[in-house]
């Protein structure tokens, strides 16, 4: 990054951010642990995120997620993301997106990254991160996988090259040709895995379900589906039910933004006219003010902070731009 009259501007595309990231996951938790410990610490500013809605689409958006994170290097950006669910009959990817990084000193951006790897990286990370911090550990006897995209792949990255010990896999998705296409990838890399015809049948008796879906509200009502042995990454947000969210631990990345847009959880509190369900955040976990309760089944809600973003995508640039893989435009800004 350059200050004075020829601020430099680059750009990375998706091979290098991909290529970045497979041989990083590891640092990338430790990114994302690093910035939820900032943002609890208050060296961020997270405002809300904002939604993009379309009357005439109303299963698409895209969201606005600003912020700044102050760790050491000052930097403040912006991740833009789009989700249109009828891209997948185009032949498209669901999610697209870029992020854009600022400049403290100058206001200028000086850098725009391919998002939709970040995006599922840091959401990734910081699902693992919970995960141990909830489970006790990093051994699953049979994780469930609800949602056979590319999010729940970005997961399954993560947990087997972060040090998991997984025993198997169990894939539900609606459509059972993407969940059999999973399965037959995980078989490829050597893992166990197996479909199951029900969401309900994926769940039963594994010891960390993923929910990694684009269901616009709860469809898992009862309780009596999830057990204390259990650990729940509900990434998706809006799979569980009251009476789901009511009976377990709950643990979000931060307790204003999860409880809004007609999350679970935000459904509960409108519900109960009480946020006493909620536990803490991972932040909390982190510091040791909450502690995992083997009493019940834990679920962790994450809405998805921009500061992470942010981490992952300054680390990125800087490596990119070290291997020369970042690609400068010259000429971009207007002339003092």
């Amino acid at each position: 990054m350059m200050s004075g009259p020829e601020q430099r501007f680059d750009v990375v595309g998706a091979d290098a951010i991909a290529d970045i990231l497979a041989s990083s996951r590891a640092e990338v938790v430790s990114l994302v642990r690093e910035a939820y410990l900032a943002h609890h610490a208050g060296r961020t500013i997270n405002p809300d995120s904002y939604f993009l809605r379309f009357p005439d689409r109303p299963s698409a958006r895209i969201i606005a997620l600003p912020a700044r994170l102050q760790d050491g290097q000052d930097v403040a950006g912006i991740k833009w993301i789009s989700s249109f669910p009828e891209n997948h009959g185009r032949g498209l990817a669901r999610a697209s997106a870029v992020v854009v990084l600022n400049d403290m000193a100058t206001g200028f951006p000086y850098a725009c990254l391919e998002g939709s790897h970040i995006s599922a990286a840091r959401t990734a990370a910081s699902a693992v991160l919970a995960a141990e911090l909830l489970h006790g550990g990093k051994r699953a006897r049979t994780v469930a996988i609800v949602g056979a995209g590319p999010i729940a792949a970005t997961h399954v990255d993560y947990l087997l090259e972060t040090g998991w010990d997984v025993g198997g896999f169990r894939l539900a998705d609606l459509v059972a040709e993407r969940a059999e296409a999973f399965r037959d990838r995980l078989r490829a890399r050597g893992q166990q895995a197996e479909t199951a015809a029900t969401v309900e049948q994926a769940v039963r008796g594994a010891d960390l379900v993923l929910f990694a879906t684009t269901a616009p509200r709860p469809y898992l009502d009862d309780p009596a589906l999830f057990t204390a042995e259990q650990t729940v990454l509900h990434v998706s947000l809006r799979d569980l039910g009251v009476p789901v969210i009511l009976s377990g631990q709950n643990v979000v990345d931060d307790v204003e933004h999860c409880l809004k847009a007609q999350t679970s959880v935000h459904l509960a509190e409108q519900q109960t006219g009480g946020r006493g369900f909620i536990a803490g955040t991972i932040a909390d976990l982190l510091t040791g003010r909450v502690r995992p309760d083997a009493g019940r089944v834990r679920l962790f809600s994450p809405f998805g902070l921009g500061v992470l973003d942010l981490a992952v995508a300054r680390f990125i640039h800087s490596r990119a731009v070290d291997e020369g893989r970042g690609i400068a435009i010259p000429g971009f800004f207007a002339a003092p």
